[in-house]
């Protein structure tokens, strides 16, 4: 009868057979008896529901029982619908029709399953790829522990906030703290390309104004005009003295100096980056003298717009209402108030919140236990006209001496050493430039536009810095020599002694270096520097 209505048609004689049988034709749907030798008509069907697996498999029982717990048991083990014997065709069609349409439905829903959890695999795997990237380009962000602490708590994965923190080369600590619209993979987008440029610019000592120029340009051309970035930029300097700060479209920040009883405002000053063409950008900075004891605090607007069960904010009086106590200027125990207060309600934006110790940045560095390389290194390179145009090579080599186990803790002297001898090479050596340009009132501004203009048509001369690490006496060795004529070694002491003020940077090599040694015609200078110095 099947057959004749144009189903295909498979038989079994009974449940062992039927097994094999689904196994090689997968059927659209099962006929079962319930009485058969082997495995009966019970056993059968959930073993041929589990070779189906996730997809519907019609399982009609046909069966001459009538009693009703045998009907019941048929639907308890599997089955989906069954008929008595003696059957009407027209009923049996009916049936095969109806769960046909389910078997259908079941498959289409199988399929879209599958996309869906193809579809969800490769987001998962993506945002892994995209998190390993964010993850290898914040990697070493946290400098300067003895004086940080900080929480950062996104509401979704990628977190659109951002908390940079890097040494520049005088050894001053920089801070970025930025919170771009929105929240999520799409705010946190814009984070790489301001940590890159962040740090690059760190590198090069740019002052804060200008980090924050450099970083609006940027955002500029890459966002969209709905999105921007509210951010503080900080720099401390290596004394641990002074602060200067830029900050735009940011919450309040809050200097304390418990000490003197003094509880500091300080309020956001421009807009956010990635608003204002680069005519209409401001980049001045707010300037402070600071003392050891005193701490700032910086965070994002996710801190105080978090809302507790009743829909009211957490609010800047209640902040600053405990920032006044003692006990909760430590972060932990401001994130513990935080969380009492929005009783467990789902944070909706990302919270960040930094507490910076004003301290000398390398104040916890101990000379007498601290590890230095036990091998020799030395290297050399030579710089021509070009070069000297272009780059910055003072820069690129101490780079390479902080990578010496033990060095990088003194990178701020060694910087402003070979800075100052590489600059003395430059200046005076291979552009000829006379000091006594800056007796006049405008000296200094004469002195450094000559510098400029001879710099820029300079065609020859080159200068070589060779470094040398003796691991016996823990002291590095630079020496600069210039391709120039040289200078008078003795008259330039002789200035020294009549207080000339033109000797500033020949009185700073002597103080901060163990031993400075000039050649007999002056265009080469060796700076000798001890590591372990007390």
């Amino acid at each position: 009868m099947l057959k004749h209505d144009g189903f295909d048609v498979v038989l079994a004689n009974n449940g062992l057979e039927a097994l094999d049988v689904y196994k090689k034709e997968k059927p659209d749907l099962v006929l079962l008896d319930v009485v058969m030798p082997y495995l009966d008509g019970y056993e059968t069907a959930p073993l041929l529901k589990e070779l189906a697996g996730e997809v519907y498999l019609p399982v009609i029982f046909i069966t001459a029982l009538e009693d009703q717990d045998s009907l019941t048991r048929c639907l308890d083990v599997g089955g989906d619908d069954f008929l008595s014997k003696p059957f009407e065709r027209v009923i049996l069609h009916a049936k095969i029709k109806a769960h046909a349409r389910i078997r259908d439905l079941s498959q289409k829903a199988f399929e879209q399953k599958k996309q869906l959890d193809f579809y969800r695999l490769k987001t998962e795997r993506e945002h892994q790829i995209v998190e390993h990237i964010f993850q290898r380009a914040f990697e070493g962000n946290y400098k300067a522990p003895h004086l940080l602490d900080f929480h950062l708590s996104p509401a979704s994965m990628f977190n659109g906030d951002i908390m940079l923190v890097e040494l520049g080369p005088t050894g001053n600590l920089y801070i970025m703290m930025g919170d771009f619209t929105g929240h999520g993979l799409a705010a946190a987008v814009g984070t790489l390309p301001v940590s890159s440029n962040f740090y690059s610019m760190v590198q090069k000592g740019l002052s804060v104004g200008d980090i924050a120029i450099q970083i609006n340009d940027i955002l500029l051309k890459l966002l969209p005009d709905d999105m921007f970035c509210a951010a503080s930029i900080i720099e401390l300097n290596h004394t641990g003295k002074s602060l200067s700060v830029w900050s735009g479209g940011t919450p309040d920040m809050y200097l304390i100096d418990n000490q003197n009883d003094q509880f500091t405002t300080i309020e956001s000053q421009h807009m956010a980056l990635g608003i204002l063409e680069q005519d209409e950008f401001d980049a001045a900075s707010m300037n402070y003298s600071v003392a050891k004891q005193e701490q700032l605090i910086v965070f994002t607007d996710g801190l105080v717009e978090i809302m507790d069960e009743n829909g009211e904010m957490f609010g800047y009086e209640r902040l600053t209402e405990l920032l006044k106590q003692p006990h909760y200027q430590e972060i932990p125990n401001i994130i513990d108030e935080l969380n009492y207060f929005s009783g467990g309600v789902e944070q909706d934006d990302d919270i960040s919140i930094l507490s910076l110790r004003c301290d000398e940045v390398n104040s916890n560095l101990d000379q007498n236990q601290y590890s230095y390389s036990k091998l020799p290194h030395s290297f050399s390179l030579t710089v021509d006209a070009e070069a000297i145009r272009t780059s910055d090579p003072v820069l690129e080599v101490i780079d390479m001496v902080t990578l010496m186990k033990g060095a990088e803790e003194h990178r701020s002297t060694l910087y402003l050493l070979l800075s100052e001898a590489y600059n003395n090479a430059l200046e005076h050596g291979l552009l000829e430039l006379s000091s006594s340009i800056k007796d006049s009132d405008d000296g200094f501004i004469d002195y450094y536009a000559q510098r400029d203009d001879l710099l820029n048509k300079l065609t020859s001369g080159h200068i070589t810095i060779e470094v040398n690490y003796v691991p016996e006496q823990t002291s590095l060795y630079f020496t600069v020599t210039d391709s120039g004529t040289g200078f008078n070694v003795d008259a330039k002491k002789s200035e020294l002694d009549n207080e000339d003020a033109h000797g500033r940077g020949f009185i700073l090599l002597q103080e901060i270096a163990s031993s400075v040694e000039y050649n007999a015609i002056g265009n080469q200078v060796k700076i000798g520097y001890q590591l372990n110095v007390s």
